[in-house]
Formats: C-alpha cells, structure tokens, sequence
C-alpha cells in the first residue's frame, strides 16, 4: 500500500476530475455527431430540370388530342386561372443550396394526385420529387386550395376534418 500525503492526494484527485470531465465531453460530442448523408438527391431526381411535371405538362399542352384535360382532369384555362389565385401561397423561394418547386408544379402535382388516387411513389417517377416532400405538398396544395375557394364552394366539414389531421 503506497502512502500518499494530502497534497498529493488533492493533484491525483483534481487531475482525474478533470480528465473525467474531458472524457464525458468527448462522449457527448460523438453522441451529437450526425451521422452524414449518402447524398443529398437521389440520381434519379438530378434530372427534374430536364424532365420536370413542368415539362410534361408543356408537352401535353402541345399535344391537340385533349391531353392536359385527361392529365389534370381540367381545362388549361381553368388550370391558369386556378394557379393564378392559389400561387402566392403555394409558392416557396430559391435557396442557395437549391431551387424551390414551382407553384405550377406543385399544382399540378397536387391535381394529378387527387385525379388518380395513385401513390406518392407513382407521382415521384413522374415529376422527379421525392415521395417525402410529396408527401408534404399535396396536403399543404389542398388547404391552400379549401383556404382560396372557401368562397366558391361550399367544403363539408367531414373534410374539413380529415384535412386537418
């Protein structure tokens, strides 16, 4: 047994106070750690620039056989008139790490949704957004929608209600 005079004993004690402090520091800083993302879009949506809902939709827009109707289960004129009063609050801005989801887009997202009753995954192949932030949009398109044209037609409070949760 080794005998140890009270300063000792103090520096032997203060020295392991603090280096208990550091580690517990340490350890709390590799718990924070995110762990980092595989990327920041999958491959396949890399390409919305070029194959876009928006450009689909120019697309059927050219197409005379009635296309657009069928896609969006609406004339463009109504599409545009639609968009004109319920984009100003679909719209989102640019960032700098990425450009925001047209109101157009996010419109016609929204209609193609509820004109098929398809999957979020089906709309993600389509219009090259991820099924998370459809997810998101579509909700968000449907109150601006009820909020706009609360004044056109009468919503049931039963949907009121679903839209809600």
């Amino acid at each position: 047994m080794v005998k140890m005079n009270g300063e000792t004993l103090m520096t032997d004690a203060a020295a392991f106070v603090v280096m208990s402090g550091a580690y517990l520091q340490l350890l709390k800083k590799k718990s924070r750690r995110r762990s980092r993302r595989r990327w920041w879009m999958v491959t396949l949506n890399q390409s919305r620039e070029r194959y876009s809902g928006t450009h689909l939709m120019a697309d059927l827009l050219k197409e005379p056989s009635g296309r657009f109707e069928n896609f969006c289960r609406m004339s463009f004129e109504d599409f545009e008139e639609l968009l004109q009063k319920i984009e100003p609050v679909i719209s989102k801005k640019d960032t700098r790490w990425r450009k925001a989801i047209p109101g157009k887009e996010r419109l016609a997202l929204t209609l193609r949704f509820l004109a098929s009753g398809g999957s979020f995954k089906s709309l993600h192949y389509l219009f090259k957004i991820s099924a998370q932030l459809i997810s998101s949009i579509v909700p968000e398109v449907c109150s601006a929608l009820i909020k706009v044209l609360s004044n056109v037609i009468q919503v049931t409070f039963v949907f009121r209600y679903f839209i809600r949760r």
